[in-house]
């Protein structure tokens, strides 16, 4: 007989990740209604792993704290069996919005690159990784994504508002983002890839930078993937886009029409914050089958909002994000990064925009205590139980209230994840097989179920 058991969270209780009992299989097919099929025969794309970025602002909170507070960060991100397993994860290329003011890494028209120096980095950012990375071990896989080239690098001569490489610099912009690799590699840090640019399309008010589809494959093309290569480190995986969904087809589309680009790319990263658009994961997938789709940044905040104040997430935030991870894994996503792992109370430090953003654990430096947010369990009930090398298998739910998505561990386990959007209890029949298995989900809950 299979073994089955249930991890619950529900709206309004205190319960979160609460093991439940007496749950089991029994040979039965007969019932119709109310049903979730589960079919491990069909098998999709293979999950890489989930993560945060390990942006300064993360970090400075985290130097800020006291050892124990520190351990408990350390362990609650990356603790495989007790906390989320974090082993796909993120930082920039110099400043970003959530770093505590602007900075490059040398001096301004170094075009030989003689004061490239990461000692920036080596305050906050490489302290936090070289912590997680003792937790999470050889495990840890690690990209990065510029926000922008240096001002000077640039055609607006301005490190914010968007703007556009200035060519005659191409060379020199791929020269520092290899070197950038090659600094971290001697501190015994590497880096499994990089995107080409954060928000290719965005003139934020932070740094930002824009690229047309032919431009990101000419960039990626003619002076990235060679200068990587020169550096000896050709394996470095490269990603494109790194914008939102509503383009996650045509956008890689058009950039793979240059010719020779879609050799020198491994992947097509993307953002949550435009809306759904799963369709279009599901065509991008369709597409380009060999390119790995990675959710590289997400995060509650401006555009993806909710009303709870201040920093603090709520139930909203556990079925927005359950909603998005459910939805993007059906339609081909192999990896899901968050953005700020760690911001304090006002949501930050950040610079150069107006508010902050939320994050699955908040810190208050200042008391030296950590707040684990309702949303840390809501990325919990994916991370916890679906382990690198996973597969989606199919699965089907008798009504798209309740939405679900299915996994095939490496260890042969099923990881199936529920959630119930409904203010109604819900009872349903997990069908696995000629086995049926009666549960119960409460209104408005998330819930995992782990069969063997």
């Amino acid at each position: 007989m299979r073994h089955i058991e249930m991890y619950l969270s529900e709206k309004d209780s205190k319960r979160m990740l609460e093991k439940q009992e007496g749950i089991q299989f029994l040979p039965e097919n007969e019932t119709e209604k109310e049903i979730i099929n589960i079919y491990p025969g069909l098998k999709y794309q293979e999950i890489l792993g989930f993560g945060g970025a390990f942006t300064e602002t993360s970090a400075y909170n985290f130097a800020r704290l006291g050892p124990n507070n520190q351990r408990k960060v350390i362990d609650a991100y990356f603790d495989p069996a007790k906390g989320l397993g974090y082993n796909f994860c993120r930082t920039h290329i110099h400043s970003s919005d959530f770093t505590l003011d602007e900075y490059t890494y040398m001096e301004d028209n170094d075009t030989a690159l003689k004061t490239f120096s990461i000692d920036r980095d080596r305050q906050y950012i490489l302290p936090f990784i070289r912590a997680a990375k003792d937790a999470a071990g050889e495990a840890l896989r690690l990209f990065a994504s510029p926000w922008s080239p240096p001002k000077w690098m640039k055609e607006n001569k301005d490190f914010c508002h968007g703007g556009k490489l200035d060519w005659q610099y191409a060379g020199c912009w791929a020269e520092y983002m290899a070197r950038y690799v090659a600094e971290y590699r001697k501190e015994g840090i590497e880096f499994f890839g990089l995107t080409v640019q954060n928000e290719a399309m965005a003139a934020q008010t932070w740094e930002s930078c824009q690229y047309t589809a032919e431009e990101e494959g000419l960039f990626v093309r003619d002076h990235l993937k060679p200068a990587l290569e020169r550096a000896g480190l050709g394996h470095v995986r490269i990603m494109i886009w790194d914008h939102n969904k509503e383009r996650v087809y045509d956008r890689p589309r058009d950039t793979f029409e240059v010719e020779g680009v879609k050799d020198c790319v491994w992947g097509i990263a993307f953002h949550w914050y435009s809306g759904n658009h799963y369709e279009a994961l599901a065509m991008a997938r369709e597409a380009f089958p060999d390119k790995p789709l990675v959710l590289s940044e997400y995060c509650i905040g401006t555009t993806r909002g909710e009303p709870s104040p201040g920093p603090h997430t709520s139930w909203i935030g556990v079925e927005m994000i359950a909603d998005e991870l459910i939805g993007s894994f059906n339609h081909g996503m192999a990896a899901a990064v968050e953005w700020n792992m760690l911001v304090d109370l006002d949501g930050g430090p950040f610079h150069n925009r107006d508010a902050g953003c939320k994050s699955q654990i908040v810190a208050d430096p200042e008391h030296d205590t950590v707040i684990v947010e309702p949303t840390y369990y809501a990325v919990a009930h994916f991370s916890r139980f679906i382990k690198r090398g996973a597969v989606r298998i199919g699965c089907s739910t008798f009504d798209d209230r309740v939405k679900a998505a299915a996994f095939l561990n490496p260890d042969g386990k099923i990881a199936l994840v529920v959630l119930n959007t409904v203010d109604l209890v819900a009872s349903a029949s997990l069908r696995l097989g000629d086995d049926m298995a009666k549960v119960w989900l409460p209104e408005r809950s998330l819930a995992t179920f782990m069969i063997g």
